[in-house]
């Protein structure tokens, strides 16, 4: 007959480092190879470590973490002992369907399609074991620990990534400056919750663009992320900044980045929305994050998760999860560590759910399918269809007929009834059929309300509910049940908020003030707690039940659990207002009203980036028997107050207000308010002047050597963010500010 006659060998398939500047480009190491990333370690962090390297419960500083970050990389498919690999894992010899490698069809379509099948896997578990585990393994040698972010074109299932981590990570980019990488975050959140990890990492609004964030631009997002289920951010980018102050704002990573550094203008007053980050971060690593639907993933690699869009709600940028909470698991950590306990499918970090959803996938190998036939017959509850055959070569055809055998005997057909059929097997239950079986091109998971709706005929309550459009998230310890509750809208909102807890105590704890306060206005309906609640413009609150606590007698008059504010007296100037003249602005000047800068004839006040420090008196002609409240109206973007030469603080987001009972006096008093903007005014400004910036890479002679600087800049940044045209960025303080008073 013909012959074709193939030559196969291997090589570097020319893969570099990315992204990186020129200095870190290289090759990447194999990942199958565990002597491969030794010599990485031993050439690289190794040099970083100290000889006395101590173990991680010993270590008080330096360096304590290794971590891999998101993948963006091309996949790999051969090693030195590869053959040698594939026939111990797959049980055959992979030479026959070399062919495969170069597109051709062994046998059949179906036979190379499986073949393939069984390549990726193999590929994931060399992934998994020789460069992640050994990763780990490496580390503990030097008392550090692992985190990872487990997406972006990596050749292994997401989740299996992300669960060799003690810190799994994941990547949220600022909203409308970057991608959407929200995926990325349900997964992390997924596998520590499914895990028993208390910290869920994130490399944290990763953008482009010149110096347009400040905290409260940020809190939104921010909430949302520790709805999503993160409780530690690590902020894209910390540049270092090694020129002298004069040289603000100083060097970034490129044109990426938050900015998230001392060079900042806002940055001295940064620790009133750090102090918010860590009440937020420390509270949400409690206990652990209960749900009801569970999402089985398909076997395979390389695998991304993503739930049903339906089980989200709001933008795509910021899917918030809906009234039941849902994680994402993976086959192998269902057959590793799940159970049944209590008609609930129990892992052994205590997560607890009610549903097991199965991918509208029509393969499933025999051990897969055999933990799942185990799973019901003790009682766990599975929607979804039967498999018809196995993925792999492994064990074939016999594999196929061990599927079709067991699938028919739990689901008792191979084809779905019309209507959502219940079929028990064992003590536990199957559903499927009807919408149940209806799956779009989107999503390999059934409709989210009607998977809903199946919870509520199995009496599940909804974790939360409200009559607006609000964000949550769940934590329950022991004694306490933690929410966190957070307004997604841009404008003030009231709403009765359902919270699935009948018993125990409701306090409020605001994260921005540090404030509890008990909540006693509430009752109780269908085995929730109904609290009427209100929320300033993306305002957030924990609201933290303790179940050791009595319940109070009910008041005859109900309290409101929210201040009743109301007008007293108008601030109104005029206001002295000096600003710093070291970036451009005039040492004093005086607002006969409160304006915003960009709106000013002084071009040292227009092109501003800096602190300015507003001063006025008002009257206050008697006392007041109410508690007393600063409202400063509309702020770019920052502020600090002073009353009567006492530090109140800082106010960095809605309400924009501050107590100022125990500080304003009867007669005259005297206002202070330092606020600042951002650096995007300044560096606009700027390019009226000749440039004298960086060129070429490399630094102007007048910064290398010393000598003064003569273009009439003011700013010096590294990279050119903005035109003359760019559009300028509301600053200062607009007002109007107000006295009111109440509860």
């Amino acid at each position: 007959g013909r012959w074709v006659i193939m030559r196969f060998g291997s090589t570097n398939n020319g893969s570099v480092t990315r992204p990186a500047p020129l200095p870190g480009v290289g090759f990447e190491c194999d990942k199958f190879d565990t002597v491969a990333f030794n010599a990485h370690f031993d050439r690289f962090v190794r040099q970083l470590l100290p000889e006395d390297s101590l173990p991680y419960s010993q270590k008080k500083r330096g360096i304590t973490s290794l971590h891999m970050d998101s993948w963006e990389m091309t996949a790999q498919n051969w090693s030195a002992d590869f053959r040698s690999e594939f026939r111990r894992r797959r049980g055959y010899d992979p030479l026959p369907f070399y062919p495969v490698y170069s597109g051709l069809i062994v046998r059949s379509l179906e036979i190379s399609e499986r073949f393939l099948w069984d390549l990726r896997l193999t590929a994931q578990e060399l992934v998994l074991e020789n460069h992640a585990e050994h990763v780990k393994r490496v580390g503990r040698r030097h008392g550090l620990t692992l985190s990872i972010e487990p997406y972006d074109m990596n050749p292994a299932a997401d989740l299996d990534l992300g669960a060799v981590a003690d810190v799994p990570m994941c990547e949220f980019w600022h909203k409308e400056y970057g991608y959407n990488t929200s995926f990325s975050c349900i997964e992390a959140a997924s596998v520590a919750h499914v895990l028993g990890k208390p910290v869920v990492a994130s490399e944290s609004f990763t953008s482009w663009g010149g110096f347009h964030s400040y905290p409260a631009i940020l809190k939104n997002q921010g909430d949302w992320a520790f709805c999503v289920g993160i409780n530690n951010f690590y902020y894209h980018t910390f540049a270092h900044k090694p020129l002298d102050d004069r040289y603000r704002p100083g060097m970034t990573m490129g044109p990426y980045g938050v900015h998230w550094d001392r060079g900042e203008p806002w940055w001295p007053m940064a620790s009133a929305y750090h102090a918010y980050v860590a009440r937020c971060s420390y509270l949400l690593q409690q206990g652990r994050t209960p749900a009801e639907l569970l999402y089985l993933t398909p076997e395979g690699a390389p695998h991304v998760f993503r739930p049903p869009p339906s089980a989200t709600t709001g933008e795509p940028f910021l899917p918030d999860k809906r009234g039941y909470a849902f994680d994402g698991c993976s086959p192998a950590m269902l057959m590793t560590h799940a159970c049944v306990k209590d008609d609930r499918l129990v892992f052994d970090s205590g997560a607890r759910y009610a549903l097991l959803v199965l991918p509208a996938f029509d393969t499933m190998t025999p051990a897969l399918l055999n933990t799942i036939q185990s799973l019901v017959a003790a009682g766990a509850i599975v929607v979804g269809g039967p498999p018809h055959k196995s993925p792999s070569l492994s064990d074939y055809p016999a594999c196929d007929d061990s599927v079709q055998r067991l699938a028919v005997s739990m689901w008792g057909s191979l084809d779905a009834p019309g209507e959502v059929t219940e079929r028990p097997y064992g003590k536990g239950r199957i559903y499927w059929g009807g919408e149940l079986s209806i799956v779009d091109s989107t999503t390999l998971y059934p409709c989210y309300d009607a998977t809903a709706r199946l919870l509520m005929r199995l009496g599940v309550n909804n974790d939360f509910k409200s009559s607006a459009q609000l964000r949550y998230t769940h934590r329950t310890m022991d004694e306490l049940d933690i929410y966190f509750v957070s307004n997604t809208a841009a404008e003030s909102v009231s709403a009765d908020c359902m919270f699935n807890i009948d018993n125990g105590l409701p306090e409020l704890w605001d994260p921005v003030t540090g404030k509890i306060t008990p909540l006693r206005q509430n009752g109780h309906r269908e085995g929730s707690t109904l609290i009427p609640m209100r929320f300033a413009p993306h305002q957030s609150f924990f609201v933290v039940f303790d179940r050791t606590a009595e319940t109070p007698p009910a008041q005859e008059v109900p309290v409101s659990n929210f201040n009743e504010l109301h007008f007293l007296k108008a601030v109104e100037g005029p206001w002295d207002v000096s600003f710093d003249t070291t970036w451009g602005g005039p040492p004093h000047v005086t607002f006969d009203t409160l304006q915003e800068w960009t709106s000013r004839p002084e071009s040292g006040i227009r092109y501003y980036s800096g602190t300015a420090h507003y001063r006025t008196t008002f009257e206050l002609p008697e006392a007041s028997s109410s508690p007393l409240w600063l409202d400063l109206g509309e702020v770019h973007c920052i502020a600090r107050v002073r009353m009567n030469g006492r530090d109140l603080g800082v106010v960095w987001c809605a309400p924009w207000q501050l107590d100022i009972t125990d500080a304003v006096r009867r007669g005259k008093n005297q206002l202070e308010i330092d606020v600042a903007n951002l650096w995007v005014n300044r560096l606009i400004g700027d390019e009226a002047f000749p440039d004298d910036g960086v060129k070429n890479g490399r630094f102007p002679e007048w910064l290398l050597t010393g000598k003064p600087r003569t273009s009439g800049r003011y700013a010096f940044a590294p990279v050119q963010f903005y035109t003359a045209a760019s559009p300028l960025q509301k600053s200062g303080l607009v007002g109007p500010v107000r006295i009111l008073s109440g509860r």
